[in-house]
Formats: C-alpha cells, structure tokens, sequence
C-alpha cells in the first residue's frame, strides 16, 4: 500500500544541489488501471497502481534496460520526464520534490510518502510546500502523460 501526500510548489527551496539527485523518465502503457514504465537512474521497473489518491495499492517488477527500451514504444501519451530530488523532514520522512522537464515545466511538485493514514492525515506540510493536491487526480502523473 502506498500512501502518500501531493503538493505543487511555486519555487524551489534552495540548495536543492545539495540534496541527492534522481534522474526519471516514465510512460504509461495503461491509465486505467494505471500500468507505467520508470526509469530511474540506472533502475527499471514495471508498475501497477490501483485507482485511489492517498492510499493506493502499488507493485512494482524489476526490468531490464532492454525491457524498458521495448516498452517505451508502447506508451500511450508523452515520456515524463524529471528530476527528483530527496529531501529529508522531520520525523524521518521525505520530501520527494519533482521537477518536471521539457513540455510539463515549470511544474513542481512534492509528494511524501507516509506508514499510515493517521500519520499522512496529521502531517503538517514545511511553509516551503504550496497546494494540497492530493485529492485531485489532475496532478497524477498518469494525468499528466495524456495532456
């Protein structure tokens, strides 16, 4: 189970080249259910997400460099692609901040990924994070593929 926060940020905190940097590329072959490809640094993978906003049911299959490149023929829509930047928060958690490149910029947004619901329900976001958009689906990235 995946149970995460989304927000949009209208600028990015500073030092973000001080944090760890990773490079991703997705498609999706399938919105619904959603079926997406990832490449992220040197690590591919095949995901399927159930329907939802907060909590969703989440697999993922490890692929090869070559499985990926096959599929990425496939995908229906645009190859998003960004830059994810790892920064920690409180409380152990993570704020995963997206920088969206090419035709999706200059979107930003953050997600952080909680244990439990009571904890995603009772996290109170940095000032530094914008819109709650957790609850809308325009902002999934399966969404943003078909725009």
């Amino acid at each position: 189970m995946e149970i995460e926060r989304k927000y949009l940020i209208r600028r990015l905190p500073g030092n973000t080249e001080n944090y760890p940097c990773r490079i991703i590329s997705q498609g999706y072959l399938n919105t619904d259910p959603v079926v997406r490809i990832r490449r992220d640094n040197d690590k591919y993978e095949l995901t399927y997400k159930s329907k939802g906003f907060m909590e969703r049911q989440e697999y993922n299959l490890p692929l090869t460099r070559e499985a990926y490149e096959h599929l990425l023929a496939k995908i229906d829509g645009r190859l998003i692609e960004k830059k994810r930047y790892m920064i920690p928060l409180e409380h152990g958690l993570t704020a995963e901040l997206d920088v969206f490149e090419g035709d999706l910029a200059p979107l930003i947004l953050v997600e952080v990924e909680f244990s439990s619901k009571e904890d995603a329900d009772a996290f109170v976001p940095p000032s530094w994070f914008g819109e709650d958009v957790t609850f809308s689906g325009e902002y999934h990235n399966s969404s943003l593929s078909r725009l």
